[in-house]
């Protein structure tokens, strides 16, 4: 059943890279088999379309205190396919990312109540905007020159931002998200809808669904587990967050 959940994160300089092979499924994170599809888009010329490479610049030359990445994540509507999941995906970093560097993965872990797939995308997004000027590794991560442009670095689109502004920015992203996925719910012909809005804001007087996390699902025993998986699929409630982070 489609439920909602959208949560945006940080990454700050130093981490982008390893962060990129896990959600990428690579090294040590091999042995997991849940990822269903990744890509990548808006990379400079200089990153040869390799996201690794431009998550290391963005390591290496990003100011110590700036992020050196955004990562989305959203739980994607079980009803739909694994084409209809990656079309999705696209639409979703096309989107949210517009002509910033991205790379996205898609990852389909069994839940573990319920054995239910739990499909949920990751878009690590950078804050750098492109601008048309060619510019070195170290170039394009230095402070942006409003000036003289091609003296400077690709602008960022995250800074001068007021709390107020951020609030709103947020629950645009959250609104585009619903009313992306559900789009595609319709395309596919499927009635289910999901909503960015709070239990509250809905009118539905119950709390969200707690997320369990892996650990305590593991310490329950088998009629607390099936107990739990019934309320669930009873229930059309926020979804928890994807349980697979490190």
């Amino acid at each position: 059943m489609a439920s909602f959940h959208y949560s945006i994160k940080s990454g700050k300089r130093g981490t982008a890279r390893r962060h990129s092979g896990y959600i990428q499924r690579e090294g040590a994170h091999s042995d997991r088999e849940d990822l269903v599809h990744a890509s990548h888009g808006n990379l400079p010329r200089w990153a040869g379309n390799d996201p690794k490479t431009f998550w290391s610049m963005a390591d290496r030359h990003e100011r110590a205190n700036g992020a050196a990445y955004r990562e989305h994540e959203i739980a994607l509507p079980s009803e739909l396919s694994r084409p209809e999941l990656i079309e999705l995906a696209e639409r979703l970093a096309l989107r949210l990312a517009g002509k910033k560097p991205y790379q996205y993965a898609i990852h389909a872990p069994e839940g573990a109540l319920g054995g239910i797939e739990n499909p949920h995308v990751h878009l690590m997004c950078s804050d750098r905007v492109p601008d048309g000027v060619e510019r070195s590794p170290d170039r394009t991560f230095s402070r942006y020159n409003p000036t003289r442009p091609d003296q400077g670095g690709c602008r960022k689109d995250s800074g001068g931002k007021i709390p107020i502004e951020l609030s709103q920015e947020v629950t645009a992203r959250r609104k585009l998200v619903a009313d992306t996925q559900n789009e595609m719910l319709a395309e596919c012909g499927h009635a289910t809808r999901v909503d960015h809005r709070s239990l509250r804001a809905q009118g539905i007087g119950r709390q969200a669904e707690r997320h369990l996390g892996p650990l305590m699902v593991k310490e329950m025993g088998e009629d607390e587990k099936a107990q739990y998986a019934a309320y669930r699929a009873c229930h059309d409630a926020d979804a928890p967050p994807p349980a697979d982070e490190e």
